[in-house]
């Protein structure tokens, strides 16, 4: 094998497994050893650089941060890094307004339309206002945050946190248009912006075209508009016996809602197996825990209707045949049951919606009726319009409707500066030694065997009693302090000098799991095979170091293995091991323009 190019940005940043996990590269290392130090305010910054929403992300992130994380490796569960987030935003400092970016009281000229006030428009205003962009955000509803305020429940997700980082943004000086749903993409174009950003969402649910369907639509809610009304205060009530269609978050959020309005008997109905589940574990757990059941291999056949009003549901029960993979290969109807509902919600999927864009605009529509939008710069076939979030490529999450918000306020700034919108800065990374002493490490570096610790919940007794009583309480300081200590440093590296290696194997004696290997050099599946432990784990890279000057021989770790315990880097003899923190930077509109700056000074 060639010798490991550790300059590559990618390289340490996928050994970081939570960080490379993360859609917007949040340094989670770096902000959970905050937490364990006391400093908020600091985890806090470190997170908004990236996912602009911490306090509401710590509540409601889809998490996949946690399925990577390497503490997964040597034990059953994760470090709980979601709400070890929650915790900086509840701890922090209540004004930060002085560590936000300033914004220049003169603008650039430069005026950029948002629709939406999602996620993903309210990212693109956080990037560019502080470049001296004009920002206006156009929202159909009274009141800003899309989905987020829409579809997720405030018992998951108070209002005031909710509240409190969209107007962060906001105050920045966005123009916020309110009650003013945007009707024509065209008359839009023709206001003088430079830029237009759709962030619309994904705001069509999916129907359910079956027999009794219009007989029994009284009765019959589409999950994501029945969530919206019941965030605006339209709905207050529903049905003892509830059906739930559908098992995505969405699904979980509406079984969980109907509860709190009354529902005494709600079940979820899935057509096929449990592990074919779009909703996350934690998610199905947290209904589960309120008595929601949860019924299998069940494919809706018909509305029931009695004199013209809705009685339940018919549903075909399904078999499937499996392959050694967990794929369905094969399936039959065994037979039919009845079920019951005062009420049936259909979550069964979102779609995009955009009666409002012409279709003689050069916005290109594929033959799903979805804008072709580049997945680099998130630019339409129309230069100058843009799309990110759901609107760009249909339902994802927040962190994603964020750094599609990042990466589209790059390609506006070049758009509306005359460049390249392809033209952008690559990501970087800087190596800091971690070394205090011969021994010593400015991190702790020891294994500490606590368990993942539990959020506590308000009791089920009490939770009920109000739709907006939120049901976690999230971390106290002390449980805080305990989870950080399960972070294993994954961004403090390795990091090897071929030249001062003097061959002695004291690294390779004292490695705990056997990932260090000094061997003769070969191809790498050949390579895989002869290490002390053979390396299975294809999706990890190996490391290679270039020969060694004693035998020829090579140095290779296995990625997959390393704890990063830093008993390599004590051990050796000639300091050719070191431990040195890893920063990978992803760049934002505001480093692009900063560069830019730099390659053009302006001359007074």
């Amino acid at each position: 094998m060639q010798p490991t190019d550790t300059q590559h940005p990618d390289y340490f940043h996928k050994v970081v497994d939570c960080q490379w996990a993360c859609p917007a590269h949040t340094d989670v290392p770096e902000y959970i050893r905050l937490i364990a130090q006391g400093r908020f305010t600091d985890a806090y910054m470190v997170n908004r650089h990236s996912n602009v929403f911490p306090g509401i992300l710590g509540r409601v992130c889809d998490r996949p941060c946690e399925p990577a994380c390497r503490r997964g490796r040597v034990e059953q569960k994760p470090v709980a890094i979601c709400r070890l987030k929650r915790v900086a935003a509840d701890h922090r400092e209540a004004d930060i307004a002085a560590r936000l970016p300033k914004i220049p009281k003169r603008k650039n000229g430069k005026r950029v339309a948002c629709i939406g006030a999602g996620p993903a428009s309210l990212t693109v205003a956080n990037d560019l206002m502080p470049l001296g962009y004009e920002v206006t955000i156009f929202e159909q509803f009274a009141e800003p945050g899309g989905l987020m305020r829409t579809n997720i429940p405030s018992f998951r997700l108070p209002p005031d946190v909710l509240n409190e980082e969209i107007q962060q943004i906001v105050r920045m000086g966005v123009d916020l248009r309110l009650n003013h749903p945007v009707t024509s993409l065209r008359a839009l174009l023709g206001e003088g912006f430079d830029a237009v950003f759709v962030g619309s969402g994904a705001p069509k649910g999916k129907d359910l075209k079956l027999p009794g369907r219009q007989e029994a639509a009284d009765h019959i809610h589409i999950g994501i508009a029945w969530l919206e009304s019941v965030a605006f205060g339209h709905v207050d009530r529903i049905g003892e016996r509830v059906l739930i269609i559908g098992v995505g978050n969405t699904a979980m959020d509406c079984c969980r809602t109907s509860l709190r309005l009354g529902a005494k008997n709600v079940k979820v109905m899935a057509r096929k197996p449990r592990a074919f589940f779009k909703a996350s574990a934690w998610e199905l757990e947290d209904a589960e825990e309120e008595s929601v059941g949860i019924v299998v291999n069940r494919a809706p056949k018909s509305f029931v209707t009695e004199q013209g009003r809705l009685t339940g549901m018919l549903f075909d029960q399904m078999e499937y045949e499996l392959d050694d993979h967990g794929r369905i290969v094969g399936e039959r109807v065994v037979g039919e049951e009845f079920f019951p509902a005062d009420d049936v919600i259909l979550a069964i999927g979102q779609e995009n919606a955009f009666p409002w864009i012409e279709r003689d605009l050069g916005i290109e529509f594929d033959r799903w009726d979805v804008p072709v939008v580049d997945k680099v710069t998130f630019q339409s076939t129309r230069p100058g319009v843009f799309f990110g979030g759901d609107a760009a490529f249909g339902p994802k999450n927040i962190i994603w409707a964020v750094e599609h918000g990042h990466q589209a306020a790059i390609s506006i700034h070049r758009h509306c500066q005359g460049e390249s919108v392809r033209d952008r800065l690559p990501p970087g990374v800087n190596l800091q030694s971690r070394k205090m002493g011969v021994h010593e490490w400015a991190y702790a570096n020891d294994y500490a065997p606590v368990e993942r610790r539990l959020v506590p919940h308000v009791s089920l007794k009490e939770r009920f009693k109000k739709l907006n009583i939120e049901v976690e309480l999230g971390f106290t300081i002390e449980q805080a302090a305990q989870e950080a200590q399960r972070c294993l440093n994954c961004d403090v590296q390795t990091v090897f000098d071929a030249k001062l290696c003097i061959e002695c194997d004291a690294c390779v004696d004292i490695c705990p799991v056997d990932c260090l290997t000094i061997t003769v050099n070969g191809s790498e599946p050949d390579l895989r095979s002869r290490l002390r432990a053979p390396a299975k784990n294809l999706s990890q890279a190996l490391f290679v170091s270039t020969p060694l000057k004693q035998t020829g021989r090579v140095m290779v770790k296995d990625e997959d293995l390393c704890l990063h315990c830093g008993l390599c880097a004590e051990r050796c003899p000639t300091a050719a091991w070191d431990m040195q923190k890893s920063f990978v930077h992803w760049p934002h509109a505001a480093d692009n323009a900063a560069a830019d700056a730099a390659r053009n000074p302006k001359i007074a």
